[in-house]
């Protein structure tokens, strides 16, 4: 038995109480009898093992890791600076993988077994979690850790980055000021999140704002009213829709709504607020132009099954949604390819 799974094995016999500080005081106790002249890096890695996610924990310690991808046991990505490369850590068997994310779901009151074979969760810093495992994954129990980053730039510093211009970025601002309703567009992992989180910084103060998201992830600073949805339990009930919070936040008086991404049915809820006095707020959805956005929030309205005409639909997009911004990653960089309404 190697040194960690003997801390291990000796920290759980102990009946600590299972959250990290206590486990750090136990770990450094055990060890200075079993081990003495075990490392920090030794004693990390045992804490780590018991309520975290193992080896992967010493890569979401690097703040310049944004995600970490799990493909097997032995086959580990990260991203950093927008590209993806090999980590040097590795988990032992899949069992391990498994284990890993048991641990950090289960407070949540989640499960992954072969009857729920995907799970998704936020975890305590923020961070989103993906697992699957066979049957829904093929082979080998796969995992994808989407890292929250707690410092939100400015748009000064997307211009620095050479994310957009200045010009856009001044335009971007007053637009938001002036209440223009902004849909951002994009691909998985093109700043979405990142550049909503800017724009609200440029809402005036003292507005009220609704901002519903299906894992919490955007900082709004101000007069903010945060509203979060919820899978179902382990017996199938308690679930919280976007939907549902959608015809909520219409109900709490706010001044603009903030939905982090348009999946679903929600869409349609999203054009009857900005059509009927919530201008200016702001939302993401997934698409790879301002013309194919704009079809894809018809298409998620249209499958809330209300019966309204596609061309009601339509002409509610056109009357209520003022500003396109399509993000894009190019070379590592994420950045503003197209402005469509300024």
């Amino acid at each position: 038995m190697g040194l960690t799974d003997r801390l291990v094995a000796a920290v759980i016999g102990s009946d600590a109480p299972l959250d990290r500080a206590t486990i750090e005081r136990e770990v450094a106790i055990v060890a200075s009898r079993e081990a003495p002249l075990a490392s920090i890096e030794d004693l990390q890695a045992v804490v780590d093992s018991i309520v975290g996610l193992g080896p992967l924990e010493q890569l979401l310690r690097d703040p310049q890791v944004t995600d970490v991808l799990v493909n097997s046991h032995d086959e580990i990505w990260v991203e950093k600076a927008g590209r993806l490369c090999r980590a040097r850590v590795s988990f032992r068997n899949d069992e391990e993988v498994v284990a890993a994310v048991e641990r950090v779901i289960s407070p949540l009151g989640l499960r992954l077994d072969r009857s729920s074979p995907t799970v998704d969760a936020r975890l305590a810093d923020g961070s989103r979690l993906h697992a699957m495992i066979p049957p829904a994954a093929v082979g080998h129990p796969v995992l994808a850790v989407r890292r929250f980053t707690q410092a939100v730039p400015d748009l000064e510093a997307l211009v620095d980055a050479g994310s957009t211009d200045a010009a856009t970025a001044r335009r971007l601002a007053e637009a938001v000021a002036c209440r223009k309703t902004i849909l951002v567009s994009g691909a998985t992992g093109s700043g979405k999140t990142t550049l909503l989180n800017v724009l609200s910084t440029h809402i005036p103060t003292g507005e009220r704002v609704v901002v519903i998201e299906d894992a919490s992830e955007l900082r709004i600073s101000g007069h903010a009213v945060r509203l979060e949805a919820h899978p179902p339990n382990l017996e199938g009930r308690g679930e919280i829709t976007l939907s549902h919070l959608m015809r909520s936040a219409l109900r709490l008086r706010p001044d603009r709504i903030i939905l982090g991404e348009v999946r679903g049915p929600e869409a349609l809820h999203l054009l009857t607020a900005i059509n009927t006095g919530h201008r200016g707020s702001l939302s993401t959805v997934h698409a790879n132009s301002p013309d194919e956005a704009k079809w894809r929030l018809e298409t998620l309205a249209l499958m809330g099954g209300s019966g309204i005409p596609a061309g009601v639909i339509r002409r509610q997009l056109d009357a209520g949604l003022d500003v396109i911004v399509q993000l894009e990653r190019r070379q590592g960089l994420r950045c503003i390819s197209e402005v469509s309404g300024l």
